[in-house]
């Protein structure tokens, strides 16, 4: 950063105000972390209005007419890098938040925290009607919200850019696209292949009390720092929090370990980001991931490229059969961790191939709704012969189909394109991970994972948003962001385990 004396005291008040709207926006995220782990049940009509209220202050520390004129005057100063990535940051939420009513923000926040519980009692009952209406007005209200950004825009596209603020939707729809030409016949090899992979854990049964120690374990054995997070269960797993605090949540199945174990690398992934930023930048755009697809990324490349490595399994394996008394070699555990279940209803339990048609599906489910080509009452039906038409199974529920995913209670609309776009990242970043740090794959082996985060460390998390998506994988393995890596990737790693 520059010293004091080079930027202008304008940069330094946009700044302050900005770190205002970030620590608001930050315990915002705590109550809802609290909502979704901690919160007794007949606390929502409260925490509504709590989120709704600091939403509202977060809209007006970054619309007020003293933010716009210290993001003016220091857009006119002569600033060195990384300063102007700063307010390049600041520009674009500025213009975002300052088209957007304040009562439309509120409001969003609002019906968001009251859609929660709705979502999850319609999901206990498999009951989608019960959850329908909340969708409509969420998608109302976000159809208004892109609406007031750019009215001649599509409105998935305005939506998409939350999560992904730097690369366009055409760039998610090409590698959407390329995805589903390369893995469709790919997955269609698999299933026809000859090959008996093991499935150690099959039959047996994994108490809950046990899975959650074994997921202690394993955030240790990854190095994560328990005094800056900490371990809970969930409805839906996910990881928030800053770099002084960055939290996990998991949840079971007592059938099938092997689910919650890629749950909680995959979460590892976010936190490891996370709490890598840069800690004197707290507050600031220098101090916050760069978006939805580059977090993503991390998540991925932990959850596959480790957690799913033949490698990983050589110091693992014997952890898992420590907790459960089991006698899973590595290449077992391996095996069981790369398994193809086409046959699988449930995104967050989807082997590392048909997760991508679930993608897929809900990419398209979501355009439709927000168009207006599809109404919600529809949604089970469309959403079941998507599941037939892409990975030949139909759910049994509206919970294992279109209620088992909680991002329409939060009105994140446009969310998940970002989950194949940062599997295709992951695999560019662990490409260029493996040619700089020398004998990688043994260091995995042998449980040493400090080259590999501090890899990540030094050419992702540290930048925060200094880079924009592109540059940033560019800086990072020294070419464009494309998906090549990952089909290379994917039909090397399964053409050897099905013996293609």
């Amino acid at each position: 950063m520059a010293t004091q004396d080079s930027v202008p005291d304008a940069y330094d008040d946009l700044l302050e105000r900005y770190e205002r709207a970030t620590y608001i926006a930050d315990a915002g995220q705590v109550l809802s972390w609290d909502q979704e782990v901690m919160m007794p049940e007949g606390g929502t009509p409260a925490r509504s209005k709590q989120k709704s209220a600091l939403s509202g202050a977060k809209h007006d520390v970054l619309t007020s007419d003293e933010f716009a004129d210290s993001l003016e005057a220091s857009e006119a100063a002569d600033l060195p890098q990384p300063e102007r990535s700063v307010v390049r940051e600041i520009r674009r939420e500025y213009d975002r938040a300052a088209k957007v009513p304040k009562s439309l923000v509120e409001r969003i926040s609002e019906e968001t925290s009251n859609a929660l519980p709705v979502w999850k009692q319609a999901r206990e009952e498999s009951d989608w009607s019960q959850f329908a209406p909340q969708v409509e007005t969420l998608l109302e209200l976000k159809r208004e919200y892109a609406e007031h950004i750019d009215p001649d825009a599509d409105s998935y596209e305005v939506l998409f850019a939350d999560y992904e603020p730097w690369l366009d939707l055409s760039v998610a729809e090409d590698i959407l696209e390329q995805l589903r030409e390369e893995l469709v016949p790919l997955i269609a090899e698999l299933k026809d292949a000859d090959a008996d992979l093991a499935s150690p854990f099959e039959g047996g049964t994994y108490p809950e009390d046990d899975q959650m120690a074994l997921s202690r374990d394993t955030l240790e054995y990854l190095q994560y720092p328990f005094d800056r997070g900490r371990i809970d269960t969930a409805p839906h797993p996910f990881s928030t929090g800053t770099q002084f605090d960055a939290r996990v949540t998991t949840r079971f199945d007592e059938s099938d370990p092997v689910s919650s174990i890629g749950s909680v690398i995959h979460e590892f992934g976010h936190a490891t980001y996370t709490l890598g930023l840069p800690q004197e930048q707290y507050g600031t755009p220098l101090g916050q991931h760069r978006g939805l697809s580059v977090h993503e990324s991390q998540s991925r490349l932990w959850e596959n490229h480790v957690g799913r490595s033949r490698g990983f399994w050589e110091g693992y394996a014997p952890m898992v059969n420590d907790q459960f008394g089991t006698d899973v070699s590595p290449q077992e555990g391996y095996e069981a961790a790369n398994q193809i279940y086409p046959e699988n209803l449930i995104r967050v339990e989807a082997d590392e191939l048909t997760y991508h048609m679930h993608i897929i599906l809900r990419f398209e489910i979501e355009r439709a709704l927000l168009a207006g080509e599809l109404d919600v009452e529809e949604v089970p039906a469309v959403w079941n012969d998507k599941m037939e038409e892409y990975l030949g199974v139909r759910p049994d529920s509206d919970a294992n189909g279109c209620l088992q995913d909680i991002h329409w209670s939060h009105g994140s609309f446009g969310y998940f394109p970002t989950y194949s776009l940062g599997s295709v990242m992951a695999a560019q970043l662990f490409d260029a991970a493996e040619d700089d740090i020398p004998e990688l794959d043994d260091k995995l082996r042998a449980g040493e994972f400090d080259a590999l985060h501090d890899w990540l460390t030094e050419n992702v998390h540290s930048h925060g948003q200094r880079y924009e998506t592109n540059r940033l994988v560019k800086e990072a393995t020294g070419s464009e962001f494309t998906a090549d890596a990952f089909v290379e990737y994917a039909n090397e790693k399964f053409g050897d385990l099905y013996g293609l």
